[in-house]
């Protein structure tokens, strides 16, 4: 991780000041770096303990990547914290912050095709296209709050999934050409990112640092899956409460916590968990093929700490 970090600042570097001052602002407030965490150990885990330059260049590009749409949502969500830092856009406006995650974003194209990493592109590409894609059929659906937990799972798959499954592909595909496990690898990644996303969706409902349940995703009416379970099987009217309260009062504390408890009270959290437990599980399942090493207790240590963590 020593060397890639090395290695992810060089791939940012530019000629211009202002950039350069940024990315050294990002690098310096790094979160869990899980991504470049999956791309090492399945590569490792596929090969034996091997890993190659090219292993370093996908990291490297699926965390400038990530970091691009980071810089990004902040300023869609016009969110003035990440990781407990200012923003980007916070510090330097929107403008900048927009130009910023741009750049990134080729640096990240550029990395692949300068060496000629075309089949690493190919997988972070359809990545990128999903995720935009997934971003705006939440931003469709979520006006109508009426959505099934089939058109959910697309949302997520598409929005968070395939980037864990993009790393995880592309570990597979950096020192392997057996497409069988490198879409072996993929799968996996795409139900650890499933498991992450709703275990994300739970966090609202539980208690916080201060001790109360957040309700932010409520306050800015994105469905989360104990919602929909329970919007989905709860009478006419408690639906129409829901609803009205989601759409009309999500602002007011007290409404917000009497959804949080309606959705606590009809089985909406415990329905959520064990839906996590289950892409928990076909996940660890893929890994039954491979021989015991360390790369491999690695990964299941991954995957259940996204299923554990707490925060």
């Amino acid at each position: 991780m020593e060397l890639f970090e090395k290695k992810f600042y060089e791939s940012m570097t530019s000629k211009v000041a202002l950039l350069n001052r940024i990315t050294y602002y990002i690098v310096n407030r790094k979160g869990k770096q899980m991504r470049p965490m999956f791309v090492f150990l399945t590569a490792k885990m596929v090969s034996a303990g091997i890993v190659n330059e090219r292993t370093y260049r996908g990291a490297c590009v699926i965390e400038l990547i990530h970091t691009a749409t980071l810089v990004h949502d902040d300023v869609v969500d016009d969110s003035n914290r990440r990781r407990g830092f200012f923003s980007i856009n916070a510090l330097w406006k929107n403008k900048i912050a927009v130009l910023v995650g741009d750049y990134l974003l080729s640096k990240g194209l550029l990395l692949s095709i300068d060496n000629g990493d075309f089949d690493l592109l190919r997988i972070i590409s359809v990545a990128v296209r999903e995720m935009s894609e997934g971003e705006l059929l939440q931003i469709e659906k979520a006006r109508r709050l009426d959505i099934t937990e089939e058109v959910y799972y697309e949302i997520i798959r598409k929005k968070t999934a395939t980037l864990i499954a993009a790393c995880c592909a592309l570990g597979a595909k950096s020192v392997l050409e057996d497409e069988v496990q490198v879409e072996n690898m993929r799968k996996f990644g795409e139900l650890i990112g499933m498991a992450f996303q709703i275990k994300d969706d739970l966090f609202d409902y539980t208690e916080d640092a201060i001790g109360k349940p957040t309700g932010i995703d409520i306050k800015e009416q994105k469905m989360t899956l104990p919602l929909i379970h329970v919007l989905n099987n709860c009478t006419f009217k408690e639906k129409s409460w829901l609803i009205n309260s989601i759409k009309n009062h999500n602002k007011d504390k007290k409404r917000v916590k009497e959804v949080i408890n309606f959705v606590k009270d009809h089985n909406g959290l415990l329905y959520a968990e064990q839906k996590m437990a289950e892409f928990q599980q076909e996940a660890l399942l893929l890994l039954d093929n491979y021989p015991q090493s360390e790369f491999k207790d690695a990964l299941i240590l991954m995957v259940n700490y996204v299923i554990e963590r707490k925060k």
